[in-house]
C-alpha cells in the first residue's frame, strides 16, 4: 500500500515538473510572437487616431505618462507623442469618459496642438448593445465625425451633442452614451494643447511611477 502511494506520488510530481516546464518553454516561445501582434495592433490603432501621413517617428517608443483628472480619473494614462522630423505635431492621449450610460468608457483621442482633433477611438465600453454600442466603429461609423474637427477653447459651444446646442449627433434613445465620449474628447484635446511645453518632464512609460 505505502509503494502504491509512493509511486503515485512520484509520478504526479514527475507530471507537475514536466507540465510546468512544458507551459514555460510555450511561455518563452509565443512572448515575441505576442508582443509583435500587440504592438502591430496598436500601431493601427494610433494610425487611426493620428493619420501617418502627419508622423514620421515610432510614436510607440516616445511614450509618456499623463495623470489628470480631465482625463476622467486620477489613474496614469499614456500619451504618445507624433513627431515630424524631430518637431512635435500631434498626439494620441488614452482617456476615460467615466459617465457613459453603463460605466467608464476607455478612448483613445488623438489631436494636434491647435486644437485640432485628428481621430477618436472607443477601445473598451459597456454601452447597451443597439444603442450606445453605436460609439463603437465595428458598429457604426459615428465617432469618425471627431476627424479634423476644430475646437475652439473650451467654451466652444459647437463642440457637444446637438441636443446640447452642438454639432454632434446623438443616437435615438440614447443620449448619454455620445454626450459622454463627446466631452471626453473634448478634455482630451484641450489637454493636448498644454503639451508641447511639458513633455520633457512627463515620466516615460514603464518607469516605476507609471
Amino acid at each position: 500500500m505505502l509503494d502504491t502511494i509512493r509511486k503515485n506520488g512520484v509520478r504526479l510530481a514527475l507530471f507537475a515538473a514536466v507540465t510546468t516546464g512544458l507551459t514555460a518553454v510555450i511561455n518563452t516561445v509565443t512572448r515575441p510572437t505576442i508582443a509583435h501582434q500587440t504592438a502591430v495592433q496598436q500601431k493601427i490603432l494610433l494610425d487611426q487616431v493620428v493619420p501617418p501621413e502627419k508622423y514620421n517617428n515610432v510614436m510607440q517608443d516616445e511614450c509618456y505618462v499623463v495623470t489628470d483628472s480631465a482625463l476622467g480619473n486620477d489613474k496614469p494614462h499614456r500619451l504618445y507623442v507624433a513627431r515630424k522630423d524631430d518637431r512635435p505635431v500631434a498626439a494620441a492621449l488614452e482617456t476615460t469618459a467615466p459617465d457613459g450610460y453603463s460605466g467608464a468608457i476607455q478612448m483613445l483621442v488623438g489631436a494636434d496642438f491647435q486644437g485640432k482633433v485628428l481621430g477618436v477611438r472607443v477601445v473598451e465600453h459597456h454601452e447597451t448593445p443597439g444603442l450606445g454600442d453605436k460609439i463603437d466603429l465595428r458598429i457604426s461609423d459615428w465617432i469618425t465625425a471627431f476627424s479634423g474637427v476644430q475646437l475652439d477653447g473650451a467654451q466652444d459651444t459647437h463642440f457637444a451633442v446637438k441636443k446640447d446646442g452642438g454639432d454632434f449627433d446623438q443616437f435615438t434613445g440614447a443620449t448619454i452614451t455620445p454626450r459622454a465620449v463627446v466631452n471626453a474628447a473634448k478634455r482630451a484635446t484641450l489637454l493636448i494643447e498644454t503639451l508641447p511645453e511639458k513633455i520633457s518632464a512627463l515620466p516615460v512609460c514603464g518607469d516605476a511611477n507609471e
